[in-house]
Parts: structure tokens; C-alpha cells; sequence
């Protein structure tokens, strides 16, 4: 997705404009939706966090060497705040994810990964960049009741799931920690370096854990079944390369917490993924928790809209502006 890098303080309203807006969120939703029925087939034979790893790191080579080729030349400010990033987005949140999903079910971890905006919003007041009303509020509240509703009594706290779901919260922090920190670091400008960067670092980082965890001494590489490759492909392809570069362009000109509501949409699309291919039953209850995580979604968009135009207040995008422009010059 080729998009000019420079933020504005109101976005272009063209229709080319409009076309690429849909298509970013579009990949956030559906394909990142679509993850989860990938990420099934890929660790049957692989372990998490080497494919994990090197999801990560061959989709942020392949963007690197795109970068290059258009004339991005790093310096090592980028190297650095890729390591930050890296590990606030893939080594915790990948992996805390991966590793809670042992022990959890798919669907409550969907649940604590909808929490996600609630902590970008939380860090963001307590940076000065975010202010919540009562509508971003309200749809944030909802969309967590859409997906707990979606989820329905997988949700259970018993002793062999404490620690999973405290990691699946880890991952949820840590993703919202990156998306708030990351404005303030000398990533570069340009779009796809500025996704894969940090992927290549996550990625190394992930490579790493991997190795030192023993995944790489215990995998059967002649047991790798088809299926695996074709969901880490998968993977590489549509879950990084296209969908992160996506959320990399969203998040350089639309307030965090309205980015993050992926979190709301993706079990959304891996219910319908499954209901459509694997012919999982789509009852009422799935209904009514998609009407009311899109509605949760209308109300988040609503009120970062009201929390912009008021002149007395600082716009999240404005903030991130400001904070980017100090650092520049601070450094």
C-alpha cells in the first residue's frame, strides 16, 4: 500500500483517499480477522514462537528491501526505535499472546485482547495525548460487552488459567504501550520502513526466544505438514506485509483507540471465517454480539470526532504531531 507518510491534521476527503481509507481498515479488520483460522494450520506443526518469528522477520525483510529499492536509506535512531517497538508489538504481545492461547480459550482471549483500547486511551490521558468522552467511553464499554457476548461462557477463571489470562492482558498492554510510544521515537517517515523496521526486529528478537526456549531443537522439519506453509504464507503475507503496513498508515492520521477497534472486529470475522468454511453453527448470540461491537465501533469513531473539534482541547492527532515535532527537535 503505497501512501504518502506526512500526517495532516485533517486527512485529504478525495475519493482516492476514500478508496485507500477502506481498504486500510478493511485489512485490519478482515485480515487480521482472518489470523486465527491461519494461525491454527500454521502452529499444528510449527511451534508459536518460530512461526511467530518468522512471520515477522521475512515480512519486514521483504519491506525493507521495497524501501530500499524506492530510495529509504536507515540510520541508526531507526534501528533503535525499531528495537522499542519490536518489543512492545511482536516479543511481548506475539508472544504472550502465543503462549496464552495454550491454556486459553480462543474465544476468552479475544475478550482480554479487546481491553486493548482501554489501555491506548488510559496511557494516552496519562501522556496528555488522549481525552475520553463519554461517547468514546460508552463504545468502548460496549465493544468489550460485544465480544464478552460473542464469547459466551468460554470465559471462566479457574487456576489453570490465571497466569494464561494474565499474559493475554500482557499482550493487549504491551500492543497499546507500542501504538502510544511509538510516535515518540525516530521511526522513519517513510511508510514501509516505518512497518518493517520494527518487524524485523520483533522478528530477530522472536528467532531468538524461539532458540533460547528450545522450539528450533525440538521441530521436526520433515513433519511440517502442508497445510503449516500455507498458513504461515499466509501469514507472512496478509497478516504483516499487507494488514501491518495498513495499521502502520492508519495510526500516522487517525486517534490510536480508533484504530485499535480491529480488536472488536477481528473475533467477529474469525466467527464468520468458521461458520463460512469450517460450517460452525451461527446462532443468535453471534448476531447480536457483531450488531453490537459495530455499533461499539460508530460510537468510538463519534466521539474521537467531538473530542477534535473542540478548540479548547488538544486532538489526539494534533498531540502526536506535537510530541513528534519535539522529539525531532530534541534530538
Amino acid at each position: 500500500m503505497m501512501i504518502p507518510p506526512t500526517q495532516t491534521d485533517s486527512p485529504p476527503a478525495g475519493n482516492g483517499y476514500k478508496v485507500k481509507l477502506v481498504l486500510a481498515f478493511g485489512s485490519i479488520y478482515v485480515l487480521w480477522g482472518s489470523t486465527y483460522l491461519a494461525i491454527h494450520y500454521a502452529v499444528t506443526t510449527i511451534p508459536p514462537f518460530v512461526t511467530a518469528g518468522i512471520r515477522d522477520t521475512l515480512a519486514g525483510i521483504i519491506l525493507l528491501v521495497w524501501a530500499y529499492a524506492r530510495g529509504f536509506r536507515s540510520k541508526p535512531e531507526h534501528w533503535l526505535a525499531g528495537l522499542v517497538t519490536g518489543a512492545l508489538f511482536f516479543l511481548v504481545g506475539h508472544s504472550a499472546l502465543n503462549w496464552a492461547e495454550q491454556y486459553v480459550p480462543s474465544g476468552s482471549a479475544a475478550l482480554l485482547i479487546a481491553t486493548e483500547p482501554m489501555f491506548i486511551l488510559a496511557l494516552g490521558c496519562l501522556l496528555g495525548q488522549q481525552r475520553i468522552t463519554w461517547l468514546s467511553a460508552l463504545g468502548l464499554g460496549g465493544g468489550v460487552a460485544g465480544v464478552a457476548l460473542l464469547t459466551g461462557t468460554q470465559f471462566s477463571l479457574t487456576q489453570t488459567n490465571v497466569l494464561g489470562f494474565a499474559a493475554v492482558l500482557l499482550s493487549a498492554f504491551a500492543w497499546a504501550a507500542g501504538v502510544v510510544v511509538s510516535p515518540k521515537l525516530r521511526l522513519p517517515t517513510d511508510a514501509l520502513a516505518r512497518t518493517a523496521i520494527p518487524l524485523v526486529c520483533g522478528g530477530g528478537m522472536l528467532l531468538l526466544a524461539g532458540g533460547l526456549t528450545g522450539e528450533f531443537q525440538k521441530m521436526q522439519w520433515s513433519a511440517i505438514s502442508r497445510g503449516s506453509l500455507l498458513g504461515l504464507g499466509y501469514l507472512i503475507v496478509f497478516g504483516s506485509v499487507v494488514a501491518f503496513t495498513a495499521y502502520t498508515w492508519l495510526l500516522q492520521r487517525y486517534p490510536p483507540a480508533l484504530v485499535a477497534t480491529h480488536t472488536y472486529a477481528n473475533p467477529v470475522i474469525a466467527v464468520l471465517l468458521g461458520w463460512f468454511f469450517a460450517f460452525e453453527p451461527l446462532t443468535s448470540r453471534v448476531v447480536w454480539a457483531s450488531a453490537t461491537i459495530l455499533v461499539s465501533i460508530v460510537l468510538i469513531r463519534q466521539g474521537e470526532r467531538r473530542a477534535a473539534s473542540r478548540p479548547v482541547a488538544v486532538s489526539p492527532l494534533r498531540g502526536y504531531e506535537r510530541l513528534r515535532g519535539a522529539m525531532t527537535d530534541s534530538i
